[in-house]
């Protein structure tokens, strides 16, 4: 795979994610959605398929990561680090224009904001927040959630025919449902840095009317959390297998 590839594919894949990902949210949450309370399952297998979308459009040319936690615990477990700065970049941009094509769907529910007698924040469509604000526990859960996402990750590339049957990518894909389901409660199950940092990016930037705050002083917490995991099931993964 050629580093333009990588590029290309990780920013495809990883807009796809986010399309879906924050798209479901705002189905579930805003005013003026025929989804609206929906609840949280429908949160859980819309990022799921969001998971399933963007890698398989992403796997031909990159291999479908869409992760920095992802990338990380591979290189730490390979120790390849040539790729990681591609693959980075190319999530971070995925995920900037995923958040966008979101705002743009449910454009008009946003605008409906201006009309509404109580300002609706709209954080929570695009990135994460806890929901018991102790930095040091949400730090805890992100760390604990992501390598239950990595691990098995990493552990899926020893069965034999599983990569190249693409079957995989499907496992992954309910992977991320079954960790939304019983380990998103705490914090929303950021696990992946690029999905949370870049679209708070896009939220701050937006012209939302009455949107809330974008809280940049938790925003460190989603990212350094995922690292954290992505790095020790690199470590972990490379000292049992």
């Amino acid at each position: 795979m050629s580093n333009g590839d990588i590029f290309v594919g990780e920013v495809i894949g990883t807009a796809i994610l986010i399309l879906f990902g924050a798209g479901v949210v705002a189905a579930v949450v805003l005013n003026y959605s025929k989804a609206k309370d929906a609840g949280w399952v429908v949160i859980a297998f819309g990022w799921g398929f969001g998971v399933m979308a963007g890698a398989y459009s992403a796997a031909p040319l990159s291999g479908g990561h869409l992760n920095p936690a992802v990338t990380l615990g591979i290189a730490v477990d390979t120790g390849e680090w040539d790729t990681v700065h591609i693959y980075v970049a190319g999530q971070m941009v995925g995920a900037v224009l995923g958040a966008l094509l979101c705002w743009l769907v449910y454009y008009a529910q946003f605008e409906a904001n201006a009309e509404e007698d109580i300002s609706q924040p709209t954080l929570g469509i695009f990135s994460t927040t806890p929901a018991i604000r102790r930095p040091v526990a949400n730090l805890v859960t992100e760390i604990i959630a992501t390598m239950g996402l990595v691990l098995p990750i990493l552990a899926f590339g020893l069965t034999e025919g599983l990569g190249e049957s693409g079957t995989a990518i499907l496992i992954v894909s309910f992977l991320v449902v079954g960790i939304g389901l019983s380990l998103g409660g705490p914090t929303g199950y950021a696990i992946n840095p690029a999905r949370d940092l870049g679209p708070r990016i896009v939220h701050a930037l937006l012209p939302i009317p009455r949107k809330g705050t974008s809280d940049w002083g938790y925003a460190w917490v989603p990212v350094v959390g995922p690292l954290i995991g992505g790095a020790l099931s690199g470590l972990v993964f490379n000292a049992a297998f």
